[in-house]
Protein backbone atom coordinates (compact mmCIF):
# COMPACT_ATOMS: atom_id res chain seq x y z
CA UNK A 1 0.00 0.00 0.00
CA UNK A 2 2.90 2.35 0.93
CA UNK A 3 4.52 1.81 -2.61
CA UNK A 4 1.03 2.28 -4.38
CA UNK A 5 0.33 5.65 -2.39
CA UNK A 6 4.07 6.80 -3.91
CA UNK A 7 3.44 6.14 -7.35
CA UNK A 8 0.08 7.45 -7.01
CA UNK A 9 1.61 10.51 -5.70
CA UNK A 10 4.23 10.19 -8.53
CA UNK A 11 2.32 10.35 -11.33
CA UNK A 12 -0.08 13.14 -9.58
CA UNK A 13 3.26 15.49 -9.86
CA UNK A 14 4.34 14.44 -13.45
CA UNK A 15 0.72 15.43 -14.12
CA UNK A 16 1.12 18.40 -12.76
CA UNK A 17 4.55 19.29 -14.30
CA UNK A 18 3.34 18.15 -17.63
CA UNK A 19 -0.54 19.16 -18.31
CA UNK A 20 0.11 23.25 -16.65
CA UNK A 21 3.00 23.72 -19.42
CA UNK A 22 1.51 26.35 -21.93
CA UNK A 23 4.10 25.35 -24.84
CA UNK A 24 1.65 22.76 -26.39
CA UNK A 25 1.97 23.15 -30.45
CA UNK A 26 -1.15 22.92 -32.46
CA UNK A 27 -0.24 19.31 -34.28
CA UNK A 28 -3.50 18.84 -36.16
CA UNK A 29 -6.89 20.69 -36.91
CA UNK A 30 -9.63 18.30 -38.50
CA UNK A 31 -13.38 17.28 -38.14
CA UNK A 32 -13.78 20.27 -35.19
CA UNK A 33 -10.33 18.78 -32.98
CA UNK A 34 -7.33 20.63 -32.37
CA UNK A 35 -4.80 18.26 -31.37
CA UNK A 36 -1.52 19.57 -29.89
CA UNK A 37 1.55 17.51 -28.85
CA UNK A 38 3.82 18.82 -25.95
CA UNK A 39 7.87 17.59 -25.69
CA UNK A 40 8.31 15.97 -21.70
CA UNK A 41 11.56 16.59 -20.48
CA UNK A 42 13.05 12.72 -19.97
CA UNK A 43 10.65 10.86 -22.28
CA UNK A 44 10.74 9.83 -26.17
CA UNK A 45 6.90 10.20 -25.96
CA UNK A 46 5.29 13.41 -26.29
CA UNK A 47 1.68 14.05 -24.31
CA UNK A 48 -0.53 14.85 -26.35
CA UNK A 49 -4.13 17.50 -26.17
CA UNK A 50 -7.12 17.20 -27.87
CA UNK A 51 -9.47 20.01 -27.48
CA UNK A 52 -13.55 20.13 -29.65
CA UNK A 53 -16.90 20.87 -28.55
CA UNK A 54 -19.34 18.10 -28.17
CA UNK A 55 -22.95 17.94 -27.80
CA UNK A 56 -23.70 16.64 -24.26
CA UNK A 57 -24.52 17.76 -20.75
CA UNK A 58 -21.71 17.39 -18.25
CA UNK A 59 -23.74 14.55 -17.12
CA UNK A 60 -23.94 12.97 -20.35
CA UNK A 61 -20.28 12.67 -21.14
CA UNK A 62 -19.06 11.36 -18.02
CA UNK A 63 -21.97 8.92 -17.56
CA UNK A 64 -19.95 7.71 -21.22
CA UNK A 65 -16.56 8.18 -19.90
CA UNK A 66 -17.63 6.03 -16.39
CA UNK A 67 -18.97 3.11 -18.45
CA UNK A 68 -15.78 1.95 -19.20
CA UNK A 69 -17.06 -1.70 -19.57
CA UNK A 70 -18.09 -0.26 -23.51
CA UNK A 71 -14.68 1.41 -24.04
CA UNK A 72 -14.32 -1.08 -26.85
CA UNK A 73 -16.87 -0.03 -28.79
CA UNK A 74 -14.69 3.47 -29.71
CA UNK A 75 -11.42 3.76 -27.63
CA UNK A 76 -8.82 3.49 -30.53
CA UNK A 77 -7.78 -0.02 -30.44
CA UNK A 78 -8.87 -1.12 -27.11
CA UNK A 79 -9.35 -5.06 -27.09
CA UNK A 80 -10.83 -5.31 -23.57
CA UNK A 81 -12.12 -2.94 -20.86
CA UNK A 82 -13.47 -3.79 -17.46
CA UNK A 83 -13.75 -2.03 -13.79
CA UNK A 84 -11.98 -4.10 -10.96
CA UNK A 85 -13.42 -2.01 -8.23
CA UNK A 86 -16.06 0.63 -7.69
CA UNK A 87 -15.29 2.61 -5.10
CA UNK A 88 -18.49 4.88 -5.60
CA UNK A 89 -19.96 6.46 -8.03
CA UNK A 90 -17.36 8.86 -8.95
CA UNK A 91 -14.31 6.54 -8.59
CA UNK A 92 -13.23 3.30 -9.77
CA UNK A 93 -10.21 1.26 -11.06
CA UNK A 94 -10.66 -0.22 -14.25
CA UNK A 95 -7.92 -2.67 -16.36
CA UNK A 96 -7.51 -2.12 -20.19
CA UNK A 97 -5.88 -4.15 -22.19
CA UNK A 98 -4.59 -2.12 -25.62
CA UNK A 99 -4.14 -4.26 -28.79
CA UNK A 100 -0.91 -3.29 -30.82
CA UNK A 101 0.26 -4.43 -34.20
CA UNK A 102 2.37 -6.51 -34.99
CA UNK A 103 5.98 -6.44 -34.31
CA UNK A 104 4.54 -4.99 -30.88
CA UNK A 105 3.57 -6.41 -28.02
CA UNK A 106 -0.28 -5.97 -26.45
CA UNK A 107 0.03 -3.32 -23.15
CA UNK A 108 -2.43 -3.69 -20.34
CA UNK A 109 -2.90 -1.15 -17.52
CA UNK A 110 -4.58 -0.19 -14.76
CA UNK A 111 -6.11 3.05 -14.47
CA UNK A 112 -7.34 4.89 -11.23
CA UNK A 113 -10.37 7.59 -12.68
CA UNK A 114 -11.88 10.34 -10.18
CA UNK A 115 -14.24 12.44 -11.01
CA UNK A 116 -14.56 16.21 -9.31
CA UNK A 117 -16.72 19.29 -9.95
CA UNK A 118 -16.15 22.74 -9.15
CA UNK A 119 -19.31 23.95 -7.58
CA UNK A 120 -19.26 27.70 -8.93
CA UNK A 121 -18.02 27.11 -12.32
CA UNK A 122 -20.00 23.60 -12.70
CA UNK A 123 -16.45 22.63 -14.96
CA UNK A 124 -15.85 18.69 -14.57
CA UNK A 125 -12.44 17.15 -13.98
CA UNK A 126 -11.58 13.20 -14.58
CA UNK A 127 -8.26 12.39 -13.44
CA UNK A 128 -7.20 9.05 -14.83
CA UNK A 129 -3.77 8.03 -14.02
CA UNK A 130 -2.12 4.15 -14.29
CA UNK A 131 -1.37 2.62 -10.93
CA UNK A 132 0.90 -0.13 -10.27
CA UNK A 133 0.65 -3.46 -8.37
CA UNK A 134 -3.27 -3.92 -8.66
CA UNK A 135 -3.49 -6.74 -10.94
CA UNK A 136 -0.14 -9.12 -11.63
CA UNK A 137 1.06 -8.80 -14.88
CA UNK A 138 0.45 -10.91 -17.73
CA UNK A 139 2.91 -13.19 -19.35
CA UNK A 140 3.06 -11.97 -23.63
CA UNK A 141 1.60 -8.19 -22.32
CA UNK A 142 3.91 -5.06 -21.72
CA UNK A 143 2.32 -3.33 -18.41
CA UNK A 144 2.22 0.15 -18.65
CA UNK A 145 3.09 1.80 -15.31
CA UNK A 146 4.03 5.56 -16.27
CA UNK A 147 0.43 7.13 -17.52
CA UNK A 148 -1.24 10.42 -16.87
CA UNK A 149 -4.35 10.97 -18.73
CA UNK A 150 -7.24 14.23 -17.71
CA UNK A 151 -10.05 15.46 -19.03
CA UNK A 152 -11.41 18.78 -18.52
CA UNK A 153 -15.43 19.19 -19.32
CA UNK A 154 -16.80 22.86 -19.53
CA UNK A 155 -20.10 23.82 -20.25
CA UNK A 156 -20.39 25.89 -23.16
CA UNK A 157 -24.14 26.49 -23.75
CA UNK A 158 -27.81 24.12 -23.37
CA UNK A 159 -26.33 20.89 -24.05
CA UNK A 160 -22.87 21.66 -24.87
CA UNK A 161 -19.49 21.05 -23.73
CA UNK A 162 -15.89 22.00 -24.10
CA UNK A 163 -13.79 19.14 -23.74
CA UNK A 164 -10.25 19.20 -23.53
CA UNK A 165 -8.17 15.69 -23.18
CA UNK A 166 -4.52 15.77 -22.26
CA UNK A 167 -2.22 12.02 -22.13
CA UNK A 168 1.22 11.12 -21.34
CA UNK A 169 1.81 7.21 -22.08
CA UNK A 170 5.82 5.49 -21.36
CA UNK A 171 4.48 2.21 -23.29
CA UNK A 172 7.48 0.66 -22.36
CA UNK A 173 9.20 -2.06 -24.09
CA UNK A 174 10.02 -1.19 -27.91
CA UNK A 175 7.30 0.83 -29.84
CA UNK A 176 8.43 1.59 -33.96
CA UNK A 177 8.21 5.44 -34.52
CA UNK A 178 5.74 4.31 -37.23
CA UNK A 179 3.55 3.06 -34.43
CA UNK A 180 3.82 5.84 -31.75
CA UNK A 181 3.00 7.83 -34.50
CA UNK A 182 -0.09 6.46 -35.43
CA UNK A 183 -1.48 6.47 -31.86
CA UNK A 184 -0.76 10.32 -31.40
CA UNK A 185 -2.02 11.43 -34.81
CA UNK A 186 -4.55 8.78 -35.70
CA UNK A 187 -6.20 7.48 -32.44
CA UNK A 188 -7.31 10.86 -30.90
CA UNK A 189 -9.19 11.31 -34.45
CA UNK A 190 -10.86 7.80 -34.21
CA UNK A 191 -11.49 7.85 -30.53
CA UNK A 192 -13.48 11.67 -30.96
CA UNK A 193 -15.23 10.57 -33.76
CA UNK A 194 -16.20 7.23 -32.15
CA UNK A 195 -17.60 9.21 -29.18
CA UNK A 196 -19.95 11.48 -30.51
CA UNK A 197 -21.87 8.81 -32.16
CA UNK A 198 -21.75 6.96 -28.89
CA UNK A 199 -22.91 9.41 -26.60
CA UNK A 200 -25.89 9.78 -28.79
CA UNK A 201 -27.08 6.24 -27.67
CA UNK A 202 -30.12 6.47 -25.25
CA UNK A 203 -27.94 4.84 -22.23
CA UNK A 204 -25.95 8.11 -22.23
CA UNK A 205 -28.83 10.91 -23.69
CA UNK A 206 -30.96 10.62 -21.08
CA UNK A 207 -27.90 10.38 -18.21
CA UNK A 208 -28.51 12.08 -14.81
CA UNK A 209 -26.00 11.89 -12.45
CA UNK A 210 -26.36 12.32 -8.67
CA UNK A 211 -22.65 13.81 -7.95
CA UNK A 212 -23.05 16.20 -11.49
CA UNK A 213 -24.62 19.44 -11.39
CA UNK A 214 -25.42 20.47 -14.72
CA UNK A 215 -25.36 24.21 -15.67
CA UNK A 216 -28.19 25.83 -16.33
CA UNK A 217 -28.93 28.20 -18.85
CA UNK A 218 -31.77 31.35 -19.32
CA UNK A 219 -34.25 30.29 -22.12
CA UNK A 220 -33.19 31.41 -25.58
CA UNK A 221 -29.47 32.06 -24.11
CA UNK A 222 -26.01 30.84 -23.64
CA UNK A 223 -24.58 32.14 -20.99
Amino acid sequence: MHKLLLATLFLFLLQVNVFGQSDWKLSTEKEGLRIYTLKVPDSKFKAIKVECEIDATESQLVALLMDVNTSADWVYHTKSCVIIKQVSPSEIYYYSEINLPWPASNRDFVAHLTVSQNPDTKVVTIDGPAVPGVVPEKKGIVRISNSTGKWTITPDGLDKVKVEYALHVEPGGNIPAWMANMFATEGPLQIFKKLKIQIQKPVYKNAELPFIENKTYALNSKF
